[in-house]
């Protein structure tokens, strides 16, 4: 370490670079290896975290915290139940319905295009050939969106591993939820005394605030699309404006969502695909301008070129657990960093010597 310390500022970073990707090689493979064991924790620990919120709000109004745990527990429960009795096979149902009609669709929107196109020929007489691109773009677009819907059901009435790993994560979440503060107590005693209580804390905020916020947004924006689908007579109304609420779950999520339920109604019928349009785009600036202001502030704080490195870097390493994480994991980074350089992690015994040198400057003035 002496050594170290006479060594430039410049050659002990270009040292510690290496080694810093090494470990971080290394990590990855050690994760990689033990899925996906690794995804059911990572799973569990987000459930623990969204369940602590109301376990938290009962305490504060007087609930005893083993009474509060257990009647968020039984909630969790009910409404988990009632969901998969009553959403799931409406769910299920619906994704049989697009892969059977998705055909027809593909067809429709070809008579669509052929048609736009004899109008623009005959309105302009230049030779467009529009029917052969557009049609090679639908054939592939449907080949993948069968595929896709074919992987959904797939993983929704795929084999005991699923179900073995649902039932794990609800267990690991429950013991998280019961002993989760000795956890992370252990986990956080690592790091020394003076910036233990600090991070510990934005790691919460962080990831507390994040998740509450983006699924009570996720939620509000599901619910009021699929009632504005019903209203407008959308063919499988639920699962578009389910499938659009999980979207916008993930940033810039919502737009791609729309997207997609847009091109897909469109294909069936051009105009009801605009509508839809129109009625999801100006629901969706609802949410965002009034509803989550109020919900989330300025939340993270982040650049939307950090958040965006941030995705790809969480993609790339997790999937989808990867895609929930990296935003508020991003968001901590930043706030340890800010709070590094504000000095907040500075030891005790720094800041009362800081503050007895002031106080003698002042007395010696």
């Amino acid at each position: 370490m002496q050594t170290a310390n006479k060594l430039p500022r410049w050659l002990s970073f270009g040292l510690a670079f290496p080694i810093a990707i090494l470990n971080g090689w290394l990590l990855i493979q050690v994760l990689n290896y033990f899925q996906p064991l690794v995804s059911v924790f990572v799973a569990a620990a987000l459930l623990a975290f969204v369940l602590d919120y109301p376990i938290q709000f009962f305490q504060r109004r007087g609930v005893k915290r083993n009474l509060a745990i257990g009647g968020v527990l039984l909630m969790a429960v009910l409404i988990l139940t009632g969901l998969g009795v009553t959403l799931v096979p409406l769910i299920i149902q619906q994704l049989n319905e697009l892969a059977n009609i998705l055909p027809s669709w593909i067809d429709s929107g070809t008579q669509q295009l052929q048609t736009f196109q004899d109008w623009v020929l005959n309105q302009q007489e230049v030779p467009i050939n529009l029917s052969g691109l557009i049609t090679q773009a639908l054939d592939k677009i449907s080949s993948q969106l069968q595929s896709f819907t074919g992987r959904i059901l797939g993983f929704a009435v795929d084999t005991i591993n699923i179900v073995f790993n649902v039932l794990l994560a609800v267990v690991l979440t429950i013991y998280l939820v019961l002993n989760g503060e000795p956890l992370w107590d252990g986990v956080f005693i690592w790091l020394p005394s003076h910036i233990r209580l600090q991070a510990r804390q934005l790691l919460r905020e962080d990831f507390h605030n994040y998740f509450i916020g983006q699924a009570t947004l996720s939620a509000v924006l599901a619910v009021a699309l699929t009632l504005a689908f019903l209203a407008l007579q959308v063919p499988l109304a639920l699962l578009f404006g389910l499938g659009i609420g999980f979207f916008a779950l993930f940033p810039f999520g919502t737009g791609i969502g729309i997207a997609i339920v847009c091109l897909l109604v469109a294909l069936q019928n051009f105009w009801l695909g605009v509508e839809v349009l129109a009625a999801a785009v100006s629901i969706d600036q609802i949410n965002s301008n009034f509803v989550a202001p109020r919900i989330l502030g300025n939340l993270t704080g982040l650049n939307p070129v950090w958040v965006v490195i941030s995705l790809l870097i969480g993609a790339k390493l997790g999937g989808i657990l990867g895609l929930l994480v990296a935003i508020p994991f991003a968001s901590y980074i930043k706030d340890i960093a800010d709070s590094w350089r504000a000095g907040g992690f500075r030891k005790v015994e720094d800041i009362e010597t800081e503050t007895n040198l002031i106080s003698g400057e002042k007395v010696a003035m």
